[in-house]
């Protein structure tokens, strides 16, 4: 997605800051172009020491020499700011010994170089970003290098930069990059359209990238210095413990009873959520001095609430209006709109049609949801790990009843995001219990708190109806999608997307991969919101977002056409990913994909034991326009009983470049787990408007002792890079499907594929 989020309403400060009157207005030049923000000390201050070279506003070099990058992606394990340091330092000519990271406020000038907001997900950080990392990069070489010719009088031309040093060959001089800041020569600075035109190192001549360098985060997470939300401290800070309805939303509290909190040592108060974001609803915060105390007071608080509009409202009753939503045929708008589907399967040879569903499934991060919040005169601070801080931002602002540029948004590292921090509710009673108390609160969710008032994946119905003519060669395929749209719930207009039968915008992202990269003449896809779906389940973005959803039935439908047609359902797909029209290229690249991972596997090759099979699936997660050419291998054991063994899954993708392949082969792993978990454990349920599961005893991820083998295989061609955050969740439920009906004859479509669901299609 290219399109551009316009950031919060004026200027928003750095971490820096403490008072916004002593600031003094900077503008300087940066890798993205001109940037704004205010400077942390007065400039005598500043004129006390030698001064950084500050090429780009993503990094710093001082001068010992030392490279500090400055990340404007929330890291949450994946390890972005190392990749971001590791581009940086790729055209820079650094030793990788000397690089540093730190974590980017929410001020301006670090919104993203594409998005134009700060926003961590969609797997889009390396491939939007790779780029003006580059640029940023090389513009620190250049500066570096002119600065070293004229400190040697030697000219620019003959110098080489590597490891920190630059040096001409001829004379043997050489400086090294403390020495270049040191001599304050480094001033050269660069407009927009000179980094444009600066000429990037090729593939062939790159000496980091492709390299699996130590991950510099690594070494204060092991000894305990890297701090994330949860580990925020302040003086005279006092912690929340929230108080929720039994639903999801749409509850408003009618009284609050303290008498007994009031017995708790150390209570302070109870304070009732007023949320003009609608983010929350019927929330109470109990604060106190320290956490367990918190605890006990918000469990002695009696409540009483009016449970509102969804106190009735149930998974089937979301299931059942969903179907209701598809069954009208002018409810929703068109995502895809090619040709005349509803006539060409009036005269196939054969029509194949299904019903695939998704259940409600939950992020639960190991970092329980948090915040802290500290007003400090007129500046509201907050400290939290958020994958969204330009949205996070205001929803505080919001909160707090202030302008948006009035809030710091402290950014720490994250244990687990997933999509769930996208979200910014853990500010809101952080942002209320502090200002109504005087001092700063840190707000600390419990698990059942988190789980449920996630905002979850949403369950989704989805009916395929495809035809094959007497050749059985794909000749329609119609795919209505119907769910709850979690970006609309955001309220920004840039992130929806127009639709094709011209009737309004429509989110996207619950649609995403039904645009898929096959050939197919006739083809819609119809996007349907499901309002009760959407207000009673306020639902966000769960890692591979609708890819999720889309590729577990498109690949699962296309396995059906395959044995309605009697063909091999691998040979099946490579016929249609033929690459014609605007599937150009795309299909290429997905079609070999699928081959490699063929191959990887031994698809084809032998006889499996009876009970055994194997399935395939490929996908071009995440956006077709941001795609990762992803394919894999399932092979399954399936009991009489149902149950489902995972024997191997076998996982191509193609990344274009790659940053560092260790990386790359354990996001992938961890997709792919993650989707097996998806696909054959996770379900939440919801029950007169509330989510039934609390804790891991009844909503079960995947177990250690379930995990099966996983083998990658990552194609490194050279073309632009691409993320691997997301995408291998996408192929596996479908690829574990198709390779249950292999094994068994039992087609499931619903997911979880628990044993009892498979022992059910065993019988029908």
């Amino acid at each position: 997605m290219n399109s551009h989020v316009k950031p919060a309403s004026g200027e928003q400060v750095t971490r820096e800051t403490t008072d916004l009157s002593r600031r003094s207005f900077l503008i300087g030049s940066a890798a993205c172009g001109l940037v704004l923000g205010y400077a942390g000390m007065p400039d005598v201050a500043l004129a006390a020491a030698p001064a950084n070279v500050e090429p780009s506003v993503w990094y710093a070099i001082a001068p010992d020499g030392l490279v500090t990058v400055t990340c404007g992606k929330a890291d949450m394990g994946q390890h972005i700011a190392s990749t971001m340091a590791q581009i940086i330092c790729e055209e820079l000519g650094a030793a990788w010994k000397d690089m540093r990271v730190q974590l980017a406020s929410n001020d301006p000038k670090f919104n993203d170089p594409v998005l134009g907001a700060q926003i961590t997900g969609g797997s889009w950080s390396t491939m939007m970003n790779f780029d003006a990392m580059s640029r940023a990069g090389a513009a620190g070489r250049i500066a570096l290098t002119d600065a070293a010719a004229s400190a040697m009088g030697v000219p620019a031309g003959e110098l080489v930069v590597r490891e920190s040093a630059v040096t001409h060959p001829k004379s043997k001089k050489s400086m090294s990059f403390a020495e270049i800041v040191k001599s304050g020569k480094a001033t050269k600075t660069f407009t927009p359209d000179e980094l444009k035109a600066i000429t990037l190192k090729t593939p062939d001549q790159y000496t980091m990238i492709g390299v699996s360098v130590p991950q510099l985060d690594i070494p204060s997470k092991v000894n305990g210095t890297a701090k994330y939300g949860i580990d925020t401290m302040l003086p005279g800070m006092v912690y929340g413990k929230v108080v929720t309805p039994p639903v999801r939303f749409g509850a408003t509290v009618k009284s609050v009873d303290d008498s007994a909190a009031k017995k708790v040592p150390g209570f302070i108060k109870a304070v009732t959520l007023d949320d003009k974001t609608n983010t929350t609803s019927g929330w109470v915060v109990a604060v106190a001095n320290t956490y367990t105390n918190a605890r006990k007071a918000a469990d002695a608080l009696k409540i009483t609430y009016d449970n509102g509009p969804y106190a009735n409202v149930s998974s089937e009753t979301l299931q059942t209006e969903a179907k209701r939503l598809q069954a009208e045929t002018d409810s929703g708008q068109f995502f895809v709109k090619d040709g005349d589907p509803a006539a060409a399967l009036a005269n196939a040879a054969k029509v194949v049609e299904a019903e695939y569903t998704t259940s409600i499934n939950i992020h639960a991060p190991l970092e329980p949801m948090n915040a802290t919040a500290e007003f400090k005169g007129d500046i509201l601070h907050v400290y939290t790990g958020n994958q969204f801080a330009t949205r996070s931002g205001a929803i505080a602002a919001g909160a707090a009843g202030i302008d948006p540029k009035y809030v710091v948004m402290h950014q720490a590292w994250l244990g687990g995001g997933f999509g769930r921090r996208l979200d910014a509710d853990m500010t809101v009673p952080a942002v209320q219990a502090a200002k109504a108390v005087g001092k700063p609160v840190k707000v600390i969710y419990s698990r059942e708190n988190d789980m449920t008032m996630d905002f979850s994946r949403p369950l989704t119905y989805q009916k395929v109806k495809a035809g094959l003519d007497g050749d059985g060669k794909l000749i329609a395929l119609s795919h209505d999608v119907v769910s709850a749209w979690p970006t609309a719930r955001w309220g920004i207009p840039d992130f929806l997307s127009p639709s094709a039968d011209k009737k309004g915008p429509l989110d996207a992202f619950t649609v995403n991969g039904a645009d898929f990269f096959y050939s197919v003449p006739n083809h819609h896809v119809r996007a349907i919101k499901n309002e009760l779906a959407h207000n009673a389940t306020p639902s966000g973005q769960l890692r591979s977002v609708a890819p999720g959803w889309t590729f577990w039935a498109v690949e699962s439908m296309i396995d059906e056409l395959a044995h309605a047609a009697g063909q091999d359902p691998a040979q099946f797909r490579i016929a249609l990913l033929d690459g014609k029209g605007a599937n150009d290229g795309g299909a290429q690249r997905l079609r070999n994909t699928l081959l490699a991972a063929m191959g990887l596997a031994g698809y084809g090759t032998r006889q499996l034991p009876k009970g055994e099979g194997m399935g395939v699936a490929c996908v071009s997660s995440q956006e077709r326009k941001t795609a990762s050419w992803t394919a894999c291998v399932a092979h399954v054991a399936v009991a009489p009983s149902g149950e489902v063994k995972v024997k191997k899954l076998t996982v191509a993708t193609d990344v274009g470049t790659q940053v560092h392949p260790d990386n790359i082969h354990a996001q992938v792993e961890g997709a792919a787990l993650w989707g097996l978990s998806l696909a054959l454990y996770e379900k939440a349920t919801l029950k007169d408007g509330g989510i039934e599961q609390t804790n891991f005893d009844s909503y079960k991820p995947l177990r250690m002792s379930q995990m099966p083998e996983v083998a990658v295989s990552v194609i490194a061609n050279g073309e632009p890079a691409t993320g691997v955050g997301e995408p291998a969740v996408t192929v596996i439920a479908p690829a574990l499907g198709n390779a249950i009906f292999n094994a068994c004859g039992a087609r499931v479509r619903g997911l979880p594929m628990t044993a009892e669901a498979v022992k059910a299609a065993m019988k029908a």
